[in-house]
């Protein structure tokens, strides 16, 4: 099985030959045997393990050197269906070779080995080849030895605009200008190649290139992914990583801060604060993980499902290992139990992060990143504000006995000045403490109204009385009676009762309930105070609620105002003064052509029959006709505590006054006025360096380190044995020098003897250059996982990398400039036969390029590219309503609005990743929906990918751009520009062979468009760009010719 996987054959095996157990034996086990006689106890057959060798010899199951006495033989060999292994219903047989290599391991002693990528890699000597001239670098040797075994020879090298194209893809993830092509294939110079390849490495486009795989490995995306799955601002990843890699930036420190930025505290001779800044950035990798706000979650459970996916995440990404598999039992087949994975995840199990996202775009933990040009200056504030807060303290300290002097001299005047100026509408006090009548003010004239015998007094907020409200307190015919378009405000002073009050009542009203509640009131639900505008309930109504509850037992003066607007932002509630912020539109149908009058009287302390309230304490009602403002709301509170205040003895008011401090100091200190001022600038000037940057989603410990536990069946509740964090034991040892944090897991990974992470870094680089991985299962280096295609080259090039100080560059220059990746991709027969995958690398890389590489190639070649680095994500063509199909109502991402301008061409990297609905043209040529980790994207072939291509805005419009550049800069006749787009799009001319094909195809679309100008005139009008030539059955025949040549496989392919 494993010769077949790597593209050999079973007859190279001889009798005569040891056997290598991890490259002939161990491939056979696992596909048939260890699933029930391998690591997992759980699922263990027999008590019989086999992946083991003592344990399969004291079975009996081995014996090694005697074939003959073999238990496993004898059952491989069986005929008999109650004996035979692997047992029939498995639905596994193995075949003749496979017993035969069998048998011949037993009979050279049943040797077993380490599995090979356990084993740490080892520089190994660069093999003789007898074809020493073609060999350009390591690579090659390593190469040609494998060729020559298999009786194969190397291609050619391929021509220079085919190897300029290839190289550009690969380095920058564009094609080549067609400039650059022509300068390289007249360069006479020997170095001309890897001139080239060093001006690729330079350009900024090579760390996007580099970075837009790595969000693959991160999972990155613009929104949660669970449940609303809304924004989320973490773009600030997506650009460090960009930096890094066009920094060059060692792998090794790129390692490091990516799963410990936050907690790195040796920064360097020389670091600054941005460098500081932007290690902290980094460690947005473990926060591309999904989340949600779903109600009804359990905090614990996603708690332990976020670590979940980046312990996960780690494995896959930087150990090559299925780590995953080890959630519920021990790993069935890799040496990694249960145990271990809980040590694994007790590194992510300490982060502040919460379990719900709150649905919002800036989940904490989460640093502001202010603009370039600001940061100087925002640290200053940062150091700054302190002193100004420290300032504001000293004062509000010092000045009680100024404030106890004004308390003693304030007079009634003093109070009158403070509160707005107009006499309210209706001014009801409940200052009586006594009877069952109150004195009120309506329309300017004083009244007695009597009260209901349900209503009793208790002492008000500054301790003269108040009414305790049961039900209908008091009603008066005429008050309160407002149009819809009328603006009004209302205020009054309530202390909810601790206990034995109603959830959801009416404070004060006039509503018609037997008319479909028509009219309005002041509404408190679930201790949250809020308005009913109503025409007729609820298909013509207005409701909005606050969303912060009152203090129960605690007076607190409620203040609502009412523009006339009609619109629920028209509505401000206020607890003491204060505006609340963003309350709840329950209901927003109101029409504003209806009427809202009505008959009914204004009401206190319920509607017109319900909604009673209960045991409320209430004061100090008062109506305006008009709607306040907010100094204006502030200032009641202040003026009706004031005026309950000067009415007390001297000697009485300070107790009483003691509440007003505050507001004293802001309305009548000038010291602490003028250290506001200054704080309040600070503040003002930090907000709006924080709004004209952005932030990034980091890590963060907590101060002491979170308990961890292995769990039963992975059940968040089901807690085993505690565990502290740990590395597995088939893995080098974690140094005692280590901490034991995700600093330590980093610096672990990067041991010298680690046997993963270099070569499965090494192996998904060669992925992106070569299309497969010298370990066809990148994200699978264990014992399920295919064996290496060249393992000696894959060691000696993680050595390599490793003591090349971990150069990326250095890596992918080894790569490009080997003679086995400048071969030409045509195969032969021979090589069909003995190479059909090319695994062996017997001819140059070709497969189709990846989804952002085929946009991106439409938008170059067609010049609509906009080639700024970095930024924001963008929002380019699709189809409507493509996210509502899956979005909740409340999601901030339902609607998808295209941007315009610039960012419809941005490159495909910067589009907006919706989890659950991923691009569009993306998504169909398997671009994955970044929900969890992908080291290895599919690569299909479908009819749908053809019609994106050919008909997606995107494309239609690409095309018709480099038509129209094609008509105006590619020459006189119709040869130079068929010439001029193919070196756009291939790189090289067409052939003198290919060229007819391609003009009578634009005679018959010419001889179409001018029988259907209609269909040449939409053709042409797709895209918000313009196009330049006049002539729309000419723009449209060029627009769909160069269609057609944009979706040949030589342009779709690298």
């Amino acid at each position: 099985m494993a010769l077949v996987q790597i593209g050999l054959t079973p007859e190279i095996v001889r009798a005569e030959e040891p056997l290598s157990y991890n490259e002939h034996i161990r491939p056979i086990l696992v596909e048939n045997c260890f699933s029930c006689h391998g690591a997992d106890s759980a699922s263990r057959k027999a008590d019989l393990r086999l992946d083991r060798r003592d344990d399969a010899i004291e079975y009996g199951a081995i014996i090694a050197g005697d074939p003959d006495s073999t238990v496993l033989l004898d059952r491989i060999y069986s005929d008999d269906p109650e004996e035979v292994m692997p047992p029939p219903e498995i639905k596994k047989t193995l075949s003749a070779q496979q017993k035969a290599l069998l048998t011949q391991w037993i009979k050279q002693g049943a040797e077993y080995e380490p599995h090979w990528s356990f084993i740490p890699p080892t520089r190994v000597p660069v093999p003789k080849v007898k074809k020493q001239d073609w060999v350009r670098n390591p690579i090659d040797a390593f190469i040609l030895s494998k060729l020559e075994a298999e009786g194969l020879l190397p291609a050619a090298e391929t021509d220079r605009r085919t190897l300029a194209r290839r190289l550009s893809y690969d380095l920058t993830g564009l094609p080549p200008e067609p400039a650059i092509v022509e300068a390289f294939v007249l360069d006479p110079h020997a170095d001309a190649y890897e001139r080239l390849v060093d001006s690729f490495l330079s350009k900024l486009e090579w760390g996007e290139h580099r970075a837009r795989h790595w969000l693959d490995y991160a999972r990155y995306a613009d929104t949660h992914g669970i449940h609303f799955d809304n924004f989320r601002e973490i773009w600030t990843y997506r650009q460090w990583v960009i930096n890094a890699f066009n920094r060059n930036m060692p792998f090794d420190q790129f390692t490091i801060l990516q799963l410990a930025g936050d907690l790195v505290t040796d920064h360097g001779p020389g670091a600054t604060p941005d460098q500081i800044l932007d290690n902290k950035i980094a460690t947005g990798f473990n926060r591309c993980n999904m989340t949600t706000n779903e109600g009804g979650i359990i905090d614990e459970e996603y708690i332990v499902l976020y670590a979940r996916d980046r312990t996960e995440t780690t494995a896959q990404v930087f150990m090559g290992l299925t780590a995953g598999c080890a959630v519920c039992h021990d790993h069935k087949f890799d040496p990694l139990s249960q145990k271990e994975f809980y040590e694994l995840s007790a590194f992510f199990n300490n982060t502040t992060q919460r379990a719900k996202d709150g649905n919002v775009y800036n989940t904490p933990p989460v640093l502001a990143v202010p603009l370039a040009q600001d940061r100087t200056r925002f640290r200053k504030i940062q150091k700054e504000l302190p002193v100004a807060r420290a300032a504001l303290a000293t004062r509000k300290k010092n000045a009680k006995t100024e404030f106890h002097t004004w308390v003693q001299s304030l007079t009634e005047d003093q109070v009158l000045a403070v509160r707005p100026q107009e006499t309210p509408l209706v001014d009801i006090a409940f200052s009586e403490g006594e009877g069952n009548a109150t004195k009120a003010s309506f329309l300017g004239k004083q009244t007695t109204i009597p009260l209901s015998d349900s209503t009793s007094w208790l002492p008000g907020p500054s301790g003269m009385p108040a009414a305790l409200v049961n039900g209908k307190a008091l009603e008066l015919s005429s008050a309160g009676d407002f149009e819809h378009d009328q603006p009004f405000t209302i205020s009054c002073w309530v202390k909810l009762p601790k206990e034995d009050g109603n959830k959801n009542f009416s404070i004060a009203s006039r509503m018609d309930e037997s008319n479909a509640h028509r009219g309005w009131d002041l509404w408190v639900e679930d201790r949250r105070v809020g308005m009913h505008l109503i025409h007729k309930w609820p298909e013509d109504a207005l409701k909005v609620v606050a969303k912060k509850q009152l203090t129960p037992d605690v007076w607190t003066l409620v203040t609502l105002s009412y523009n006339g607007s009609g619109n629920p932002g028209g509505i401000k509630i206020y607890y003491d003064g204060v505006v609340q912020q963003k309350p709840k539109v329950a209901n927003n149908k109101f029409k504003k052509n209806t009427t809202r009058t009505e008959t009914a009287p204004f009401v206190i302390g319920s509607r017109t029959k319900g909604s009673p309230a209960k045991n409320l304490g209430l004061t100090n009602v008062s109506i305006w006709g008009r709607a306040l403002t907010q100094n204006e709301v502030e200032s009641i509170a202040k003026a009706d505590l004031l005026t309950d205040i000067v009415k007390l003895p001297k000697k009485e008011r300070l107790q009483a006054a003691n509440r007003l401090y505050d507001w004293w100091l802001l309305a009548f200190d000038k010291p602490f006025q003028a250290a506001k001022a200054r704080e309040n600038a600070l503040v003002g000037e930090e907000s709006a360096i924080r709004k004209r940057g952005t932030i990034a989603h980091v890590m963060q410990e907590k101060p002491d380190m979170a308990k961890a536990f292995v769990l039963d069946r992975g059940e968040y509740d089901k807690r085993l044995d505690e565990v502290a964090p740990g590395t597995p034991a088939a893995l080098p040892a974690y140094p005692e020098t280590l901490p034991k944090n995700r600093l330590g897991l980093a610096q672990w990974l990067l041991l010298q003897d680690h046997p993963l992470t270099s070569r499965v870094t090494v192996n998904r680089f060669w992925q992106e250059v070569f299309g497969t991985g010298l370990v066809r299962t990148s994200g699978d280096f264990g014992i399920t996982g295919e064996l290496p295609s060249n393992q000696e080259l894959l060691d000696w090039l993680a050595v390599e990398f490793r003591e090349s100080g971990w150069d990326v560059q250095h890596l992918f220059r080894l790569f490009v400039t080997s003679a086995a990746y400048r071969q030409a991709a045509t195969a032969t027969p021979a090589k069909l036969l003995k190479d059909r995958e090319n695994r062996l690398l017997s001819r140059g890389p070709r497969f189709r390029m990846d989804a952002e590489m085929i946009r991106d190639t439409a938008l170059a070649a067609s010049g609509l590219l906009v080639q700024k680095i970095g930024g924001p994500s963008v929002k380019p063509y699709q189809p409507d309503g493509v996210w509502k199909a899956v979005a909740m109502p409340q999601s901030d991402t339902k609607k998808y609005a295209a941007s315009t301008g610039a960012d419809l061409y941005r490159r495909s990297m910067y589009w907006f990743w919706k989890r659950s609905a991923p691009p569009t043209s993306m998504d169909i040529l398997d671009a994955p929906s970044r929900e969890v980790c992908t080291v290895r994207r599919d690569r299909t072939n479908t009819p749908l990918q053809a019609l994106v291509t050919l008909n997606d805005p995107q494309f239609v419009e690409a095309s018709r751009a480099l038509a129209d550049d094609a008509l105006f800069l590619g020459g006189s006749n119709d040869d130079q520009r068929i010439d001029y787009i193919t070196n756009r799009l291939l790189s090289r001319p067409l052939t003198e062979a290919e060229k007819p094909v391609v003009k009578n195809s634009l005679a018959d679309l010419t001889t179409w468009y001018k029988e259907h100008p209609d269909d040449a005139q939409a053709v042409i009008s797709v895209g918000q760009s313009q196009p330049r030539h006049e002539d729309a059955v000419t723009l449209a025949s060029w627009t769909m010719l160069t269609n057609q040549l944009m979706n040949l496989d030589e342009v779709l392919s690298k």
